[in-house]
């Protein structure tokens, strides 16, 4: 069964790759990086959109909803709680 989109792995691959060495900064591709933030900014409103339809918002709801792991799920919700971007109604109070 496909677990869909790991947001925390996908953002610890791209770190790890930017943290490896100063070469590869100046070496990286800056439009790829435009992207993979436009692309988080994109997945972060709809995690927003679906929070606002949900009574309540656990990662296992919102990993569902979206298609995405659990534990990318749980990362999103908690980035997001600790922007400021989630209601406290609409928190999931284990993160």
């Amino acid at each position: 069964m496909d677990e869909g989109v790991d947001p925390t792995n996908v953002c610890q691959g791209v770190m790890e790759k930017l943290a490896r060495s100063e070469q590869l900064r100046t070496v990286a591709d800056p439009d790829i990086l435009a992207l993979f933030e436009d692309w988080l900014e994109e997945l972060e409103e709809e995690v927003i959109s679906f929070a606002r339809k949900s009574a309540s918002l656990h990662p296992e709801d919102l990993a569902e909803g979206l298609a995405l792991s659990w534990s990318g799920a749980k990362f999103l919700l908690a980035k997001l709680r600790k922007e400021g971007k989630l209601q406290r109604s609409q928190e999931w109070e284990g993160l």
